[in-house]
């Protein structure tokens, strides 16, 4: 299996090195990773943490010891925000990264990972509106990624009971994010990570899926989201099976920026 979101300790929250994840692949089932470091713009925002100094990134994999079992590409998780476009126009514009993945992480100014404020006197529902709204305000803004990462990730906070995201209650939203991405030749990535915080799914879950390839959708990528070496590839073969469900049949690699594509 083919693992394309890994952290290591370059990102802020990773706690195994480059050189740990080789050693470990071969024991996981993966035979090609690409590290996507997190590279996020907090202006306005209150925090400690720092952006990606991507330069020191780009250096360190290059001096990465080579593995001929394991076949390595670099790659970024890029935090997409309206507000920091020329900045993130920089990073994607001035590297030669194999993959980009947008995600949205830090939505209307809140880093709704560590700041629970963003949900602070919303509903469940008002709060994943907001979110949904500013994704497609990203896709529409930004050009400069591969696929869209861990789409539904909203569920994941908040402490709502209801930990999903129904495509009918949110269908005007979720109709015209795959339809852009789709018009734009984007991907969805499908994120393992959703069983590890406990949901029964990746990100997006399987009506997303389903949805994305009923309109055309072909590019999906698979990704653990990997902080640390046990993390790699775990669950990547459930979220396979959930994609085959869908009604896809292979899955896609991104090299150079270009998708290669593999079996299911």
């Amino acid at each position: 299996m083919k693992d394309s979101h890994v952290h290591t300790t370059l990102s802020h929250d990773g706690r195994s090195t480059m050189q740990e994840y080789l050693d470990a692949a071969a024991k996981r089932g993966v035979d090609e990773i690409t590290f996507t470091e997190h590279c996020d713009f907090y202006d306005g925002v209150e925090t400690s943490l720092r952006t990606l100094d991507v330069r020191s990134c780009r250096d360190s994999y290059r001096a990465l010891a080579p593995k001929k079992c394991v076949r390595t590409n670099f790659g970024i998780e890029i935090g997409l925000r309206p507000e920091c476009r020329e900045k993130i126009l920089a990073v994607t514009g001035e590297n030669d990264f194999d993959f980009i993945i947008g995600s949205s992480h830090i939505t209307a100014g809140r880093d709704m990972a560590f700041d629970p404020a963003f949900f602070a006197g919303k509903t469940r529902h008002e709060a994943y509106e907001v979110y949904f709204r500013e994704v497609l305000e990203n896709i529409r803004l930004f050009d400069d990624f591969d696929v869209y990462g861990h789409l539904d990730y909203v569920v994941r906070y908040g402490g709502y009971p209801e930990k999903t995201v129904s495509y009918d209650e949110f269908r005007e939203e979720l109709e015209a994010i795959l339809d852009l991405l789709i018009e734009k030749g984007k991907g969805l990535e499908v994120n393992s990570s959703g069983y590890r915080y406990g949901l029964d799914s990746p990100h997006p879950n399987l009506a997303i899926l389903k949805r994305y390839r009923e309109k055309g959708g072909r590019i999906v990528t698979l990704g653990s989201d990997a902080h640390q070496t046990d993390q790699l590839g775990a669950g990547l073969a459930e979220a396979a099976e959930l994609l085959r469900e869908a009604g896809f049949s292979e899955y896609a690699v991104f090299r150079e920026r270009r998708p290669v594509f593999f079996c299911l």
